[in-house]
This record gives C-alpha cells, sequence and structure tokens, in this order.
C-alpha cells in the first residue's frame, strides 16, 4: 500500500494558510497514488497556544469537514495528524481519521503532554486509546511526546495494531531521540511505524525527518530537513512473518509484571 507522508511547514497560527497548504499537498499525494495519507501535529495552528482561544477549531468541525471531503473525493484514507480544538472551555491536540468513503473511523486528543512546551498548562490530556481500520490494516495512531511511553504504544499493539500512526512535532535538539524512539517502537512492537513530523523556520526548530521504519527496525525513508511529501510503498503483510519468527506475544508475562506492579506500589 502506498503511504503519502506530508511534511508540513506548519505556520505558526496562520490557519488559513495552513489548510490551503494541507489540501495543496493531500491533493498532490492522491495524484501521486498514495493510498494513506499522513498529515504531522497540530498543523492548523501550530504550537499557537496562547492564540488557541481564538484559532482553535470548535469541536474540530471544520478540520472534520475538511478532512472527510477530501477522503471521499479522492478514495483515500487520511489520518490527519493533529490539530487544536475548542471543546466547550477546553482546548484538546486532537487527531481525526477518515477511511476512502468519508468516514471517520479514528479520534484521539493526546494523552501525555510535554511539560517543556507548556502543553499542560493550555490543554487537556486525552484518556482513550485509539484504534481504528484502514480497509484491512489495523492501525492505530498517537501523538508525538506519546512514543516516551512505551506501555501506551504497546497497549495499542495487544489490541491489534500492525502500524502505528504517529504525527508530531518533534523538535530538531532531540532529533536523535526522535529516530531512536521510533525504532525501538517498531521493533518491540514488532510493526510498522509511520511517523510525520513537521517543518518550521530555524527560529521555531523544527527540522522534519519524518521516517517510515518495518517491524525489523529497518528505516524504509527518512524525511529532509525541508518540507515534502514522500509516497512509499509499503508491504504490511510482513507484520505476521515477522511476530511468527520471534514469537514475543506468545512469550509475555503479563501476570509477573502486574505482580511485580503491585509490590513496587506496596513498598
Amino acid at each position: 500500500m502506498k503511504i503519502g507522508c506530508i511534511q508540513l511547514n506548519v505556520g505558526f497560527g496562520k490557519v488559513e494558510e495552513n489548510y490551503a497548504r494541507a489540501e495543496k499537498f493531500i491533493r498532490e499525494a492522491a495524484a501521486g497514488g498514495a493510498e494513506i495519507i499522513v498529515l504531522p501535529e497540530m498543523w492548523n495552528t501550530g504550537y499557537a497556544l496562547e492564540k488557541l482561544g481564538e484559532l482553535a477549531d470548535v469541536n474540530g468541525e471544520r478540520t472534520q469537514k475538511f478532512l472527510s471531503e477530501l477522503a471521499r473525493e479522492l478514495h483515500v484514507h487520511i489520518v490527519g495528524g493533529s490539530v487544536s480544538v475548542k471543546r466547550g472551555d477546553k482546548f484538546y491536540n486532537t487527531m481525526y481519521t477518515f477511511n476512502r468513503t468519508g468516514e471517520l473511523v479514528g479520534e484521539y486528543s493526546k494523552a501525555h503532554l510535554f511539560r517543556l512546551m507548556d502543553e499542560h498548562l493550555y490543554l487537556e490530556a486525552g484518556d482513550a486509546m485509539n484504534r481504528f481500520q484502514l480497509d484491512d490494516i489495523e492501525a492505530a495512531g498517537v501523538i508525538c511526546y506519546d512514543i516516551r511511553f512505551p506501555e501506551w504504544l504497546r497497549s495499542h499493539a495487544l489490541d491489534g495494531a500492525k502500524v502505528l500512526f504517529i504525527p508530531a512535532q518533534w523538535p530538531t535538539p532531540r532529533i536523535d531521540h526522535w529516530k531512536t524512539l521510533l525504532q525501538a517502537r517498531a521493533i518491540e512492537n514488532q510493526c510498522f511505524v509511520i511517523a510525520v513530523n513537521r517543518i518550521a523556520s530555524k527560529v521555531e526548530n523544527f527540522n522534519g525527518q519524518s521516517m517510515i521504519i518495518e517491524p525489523w527496525g529497518e528505516v524504509l525513508w527518512t524525511g529532509a530537513d525541508d518540507e515534502e511529501l514522500a509516497i512509499i510503498d509499503v508491504d504490511f503483510s510482513i507484520v505476521d512473518e515477522v511476530r511468527s519468527r520471534i514469537p514475543v506475544y506468545d512469550d509475555r508475562r503479563p501476570g509477573l509484571y502486574e505482580e511485580v506492579v503491585k509490590q513496587s506500589v506496596r513498598k
């Protein structure tokens, strides 16, 4: 299946410009044969956290309509990265996923908020998993900082996910962590990892390096340090082969782990 990764140059607080650029690249990806199209994190506003009151998408209505109509028109799946959303008087970092018919199949708000960027001061954390199906592919989605919590991603893999979609705004100074953690998550969960980071000016300090990693940990593609659209052919069928050759799921001892946790709590 062909995956279109949109390593977008997200304009800080430039909502109209960001929607226009996203549509341009989504259409280009579909024209290039992409069947699943993936956007980065918070692509509608960037991290304009102090301006969310005026910029965030109210109830995600604009984004859902935008992505649903494009998915249906172009007959593609869209893993919509994530956008800033206002629900009531609270704000969320939310991912929407639509299938080829324009149906919403996944909705997820970032579970782990990154304190170093003050997310916890402006955003509410989500508390639900994000499992969905695209054609016959069992998939899941998490967002950026979530990858530092391996138990969270493992929960999605244990629930059946064979591919993890990870939109991000991962900064340049810790880009080596990004690459290492993504490979680790692919290897330990024996699944594909499709991670799309943003691009920004040197002042904002985001340099892309999006990645597609297969279950053995081999990197199939790494994005450059500039805005780009990449279309990569991925064979999801190898997940079952990898899991059968090294049967870590069969060899897990969850009872042991639970007992260790109980003992730790008692102490």
